[in-house]
């Protein structure tokens, strides 16, 4: 049985913040529907990202939900007109899995990213040679034919961090995954170099939470957040399993990933004290 097209990452960030404004405007899907003149089925679609929006319609809705402000109706407006639009990524074509074509939507789409990574570089922050071993070191989950391509994939994912109006990264990044030697002394070092480098450029903030803190970072695995406006609460977090992702959109649970950030931002090293210890196990390795 066909249940119709997948909603994209787009469109549910959409239809989620579109039920959001209804909601704090304490509109029905009943006032909603009677103001497109439509089903309130379709009204629940569109909450969903199941269906797309036109943008006459998108104003309609804005209007009656009270939202008078250009910034938001224009990024509104934008996450409506480019639901539909392909990535550079689909290209690769099926070897972009559908859950990581998400995660590369958001990244795409955010004005700031922050992650905590307690074993591994970051994936924005990787060498070729480090992402080439981590690939092959997981053939759950990677075809050995397919990492060519999604080494390709990775090193091209870096332009968000140099494009024009580039995301604001934030990485805190827990010290085994620095001394971890990934590839072996060769590959290790390079890393190393290339995250002093990365420090570096005016939107990358980095730091590293050290092994004297505890247990209490390594208690938590790995995420990512995505912010598309300035509020400090993100719009999306992604966690990463073994051969998959998996995305939270709900407020509490983002508001509570915001809350994890900032302690293990808390807990670590200031960025030119983090600079200090990546540089010194390079120098040690």
């Amino acid at each position: 049985m066909n249940d119709g097209p997948r909603p994209t990452v787009r469109g549910r960030r959409l239809g989620s913040e579109l039920r959001r404004l209804r909601e704090l405007a304490s509109k029905s899907t009943e006032d909603a529907a009677g103001a497109l003149q439509c089903s309130r089925a379709k009204i629940s679609r569109i909450e969903t990202g199941s269906v797309g929006i036109r943008r006459l319609d998108l104003g309609v809705l804005l209007d009656l939900y009270g939202v008078t402000e250009p910034s938001a109706r224009d990024a509104l407006e934008t996450i409506a007109r480019e639901s539909k639009k392909r990535g550079w990524w689909h290209d690769y074509g099926d070897t972009i899995p559908p859950a990581f074509a998400d995660f590369l939507d958001l990244e795409g789409d955010a004005t700031y990213i922050q992650t905590w990574q307690p074993l591994v570089i970051p994936g924005l922050l990787q060498t070729e040679g480090y992402a080439r071993s981590l690939l092959e070191a997981n053939p759950a989950a990677v075809r050995p034919e397919r990492i060519d391509q999604l080494v390709k994939v990775r090193m091209e994912r870096k332009a968000v961090l140099t494009k024009p109006n580039a995301a604001r990264f934030w990485a805190i990044i827990w010290e085994p995954a620095l001394r971890c030697p990934v590839g072996g002394a060769d590959v290790h070092r390079e890393q190393l170099r290339y995250l002093a480098e990365a420090a570096q450029l005016p939107n990358v903030r980095m730091q590293v939470v050290p092994l004297d803190v505890g247990a209490t970072a390594g208690a938590c695995g790995g995420f990512v957040m995505f912010g598309f406006t300035d509020s400090p609460t993100p719009g999306a977090v992604s966690l990463e399993t073994l051969t998959s992702s998996h995305y939270l959109e709900q407020e509490a649970e983002l508001d509570g990933y915001g809350l994890v950030f900032d302690y293990l931002r808390s807990s670590a090293l200031n960025p030119t004290q983090s600079l200090d210890m990546i540089t010194a196990i390079e120098a040690e390795t």
